[in-house]
């Protein structure tokens, strides 16, 4: 697996994930606010991808604000065929060793305990094993879910 900076004909590689968690996330793929995102974090080269050297498919992605002393894991997603292989894990490393210097705080707001996503991604127990604690509850997802604030310290 190789983690790289995102480029911009990663860009059909990003909506194939977003297409993948609309039905947690709400509608992405059409949403010319996320396309605009996503190229705003590949121009200032906040967005890291994963990839094998064997495909030109991605394995998952991410979308970080790097703003010290707060960070941000604005966007987060592994492919169904890649999961529970450390694709995240790797992404977030990597991030975490291009852009944080503690001491630091990383937020990433995901699914709030009540919301089917919850369970079925992982999401929680994700960030939780990485080290993020919950915290304070985050107003409701695009499709109405709950979604929670998830922290964790650099020293």
């Amino acid at each position: 697996m190789i983690i790289r900076t995102a480029q911009e004909q990663d860009l059909p590689g990003f909506l194939g994930l977003a297409a993948q968690v609309e039905h947690w996330f709400g509608p992405m793929v059409a949403d010319p606010g996320f396309t605009r995102a996503v190229r705003q974090s590949i121009g200032t080269g906040t967005a890291l991808v994963a990839s094998e050297e064997s495909s030109s498919g991605l394995l998952g992605a991410v979308l970080f604000g790097a703003a010290p002393p707060v960070h941000h894991v604005h966007w987060l997603v592994v492919s169904d065929g890649a999961r529970g292989r450390g694709v995240g894990s790797a992404l977030l490393s990597d991030a975490f060793r291009r852009w944080v210097r503690g001491p630091a705080t990383v937020e990433v707001v995901t699914f709030g305990a009540d919301h089917p996503g919850a369970v079925a991604s992982g999401a929680r127990v994700f960030y939780e094993r990485l080290g993020f604690t919950p915290a304070e509850p985050a107003a409701p997802g695009p499709e109405g879910g709950s979604r929670q604030v998830y922290r964790r310290h650099v020293p």
